[in-house]
């Protein structure tokens, strides 16, 4: 350990912790801010090792699992720096007062959303600082580290380098006190909320950059809003019962593998040296249990339209659905995948586990003219390329005037299930010709999708019509609602 913290790597960073405002009660809730710190550099942002902890530490530690105080007093042996260190204090306890700091703690936000919502506070400070540190952090993931860090080491490791880029950069901050607090109470936490019931499917350097760009995006926070509305009745959403190749119900006979407990128990008869040799020889015999494969899940491609014509209302109605949708179905076992098109098909971003590529999905725009034909011809050759046990079911979000070739369609429905969702302008109709070949389509109106209580009343109908097995339908004529009736520019689902 003393070895180690002779190299300026190590040493370096540590020391800055001498300046540290925030002491979480666990040594070890600190390793975080080194995944934190090494983060930040990658997005381009040098910021000591101490500024990104404290602030991080405010973000994710409650207020019970923290205390606001020097670790270092520095009165005597530097009174510049303590009056530094002070105003840096400042800033760091008013912070510790806000709204984001107080409640963002509940959300258990990830290393990936903690790196980015500090980009997002701290990155004006970083752009105001000079040169970075006169080492190159390296922080080893090592608990230890933090252990016993007395005052009188915090100063012999913060005086073993040069330290002019630490004391610039607190410096800044209590410069840039006014700018860190409105920034930090302006964090968007219905965002960071939202990421906590949908998860992140991605990580690394691009997803941060994408979370960077979703919580920047002024047109994200009404698809938040949306989705807020819509997802608390998705989220009561219960997978079916199904088959497990665990061991369950009663016997179904004998056989030669199993475990102890299920061995037949006139096997304990033989004496230990036959009881051996049928052993090594695989005789024994166990009561061998019933037993079923388990399904696998449907693919469902979700294809969400972000052409010019998806703009607005329609825009967020379509991501916000697309988002619900796919929380349903991964709750119902199925596999979830993303795309977006325009003119052309990019790329596929796949749910993980239960969590959705949520700020690829808030942060994306498209907008690159329109060509449906190529669209939907390029996907074709994609799923011709691919193996399906069962036929995928795509799911398509998208406006009224989506002219595709009637044989495409044709040849897509051959080899995948379609439901589709369509929102009309402001007094307009459906008028596709391919419409008798999708086995489910919903309709929704402008006027709908632009009123909040009937627009969450549309998305939640459509959602309790959704299922894994939703391509099962072959064409089912879907009633219209009783809504229907009451107004032509209703919204419908047939």
């Amino acid at each position: 350990m003393a070895a180690r913290l002779q190299s300026s790597e190590v040493a370096g960073p540590l020391g800055t912790l001498a300046l540290s405002q925030v002491k979480p009660h666990s040594s070890t809730a600190s390793l975080r801010a080194i995944k934190w710190h090494n983060d930040l550099r990658r997005l381009g942002m040098e910021l000591p090792f101490c500024i990104v902890h404290d602030f991080g530490m405010l973000l994710t530690a409650g207020r019970q699992q923290l205390e606001l105080g020097p670790r270092c007093n520095w009165d005597t042996q530097d009174p510049a720096l303590a009056e530094d260190c002070r105003r840096y204090h400042d800033v760091v306890a008013e912070a510790h007062q806000s709204e984001a700091a107080r409640r963002a703690p509940q959300l258990q936000m990830s290393d990936d959303l903690v790196t980015v919502v500090l980009a997002r506070v701290l990155g004006d400070v970083a752009q105001g600082l000079g040169r970075g540190p006169a080492y190159q952090p390296r922080l080893p993931l090592d608990g230890s580290l933090f252990e016993r860090l007395l005052p009188q080491r915090l100063i012999q490791l913060y005086r073993s380098v040069d330290r002019t880029f630490e004391q610039a950069a607190i410096r800044e901050v209590a410069r840039a006190r006014l700018l860190v607090l409105t920034l930090t109470d302006s964090l968007d936490l219905d965002t960071l909320r939202l990421f906590g019931m949908v998860g992140l499917s991605e990580g690394g350097a691009l997803a941060q950059v994408e979370l960077l760009n979703s919580l920047e995006a002024p047109e994200a926070n009404d698809v938040v809003n949306f989705s807020l509305e819509i997802l608390p009745s998705v989220l009561e959403t219960k997978a079916k019962p199904a088959a497990s190749t665990i061991a369950a119900f009663g016997y179904s006979g004998l056989g030669r593998r199993g475990s102890i407990d299920n061995m037949v128990l006139t096997e304990l008869a033989w004496d230990d040296l036959e009881l051996t040799r049928r052993i090594l020889d695989n005789e024994v015999l166990y009561y061998a249990r019933e037993q079923q494969h388990e399904d696998e899940g449907r693919d469902h491609l979700l294809l969400i339209d972000a052409s010019a014509s998806m703009r607005g209302d329609r825009a967020t109605f379509a991501r916000a659905m697309a988002l619900a949708t796919g929380k349903k179905l991964l709750l119902e076992g199925a596999h979830v995948v993303y795309r977006f098109f325009d003119s052309r098909l990019y790329e596929a971003h796949a749910a993980q586990g239960q969590d959705l590529p949520t700020a690829y999905l808030l942060s994306f725009k498209g907008e690159h003219g329109r060509n449906p034909a190529r669209v939907f011809s390029e996907l074709i050759t994609l799923l011709d390329l691919n193996r399906h046990a069962e036929a995928p079911v795509i799911h398509l979000f998208t406006h009224a005037a989506l002219y595709i070739p009637r044989e495409i369609v044709q040849q897509l429905r051959s080899i995948a299930q379609i439901a589709a969702v369509f929102m009309l302008p402001s007094g307009g109709q459906l008028n596709l010709d391919y419409l008798d070949l999708l086995n489910a389509h919903w309709v929704v109106d402008h006027n709908v999708i632009s009123r909040g209580t009937e627009r969450a009343d549309a998305a939640r109908t459509i959602l309790d019509d959704v299922s894994p097995s939703l391509g099962d339908r072959q064409g089912a004529d879907l009633a219209p609602s009783p809504q229907a009736t009451k107004s032509s520019t209703s919204w419908i689902k047939s």
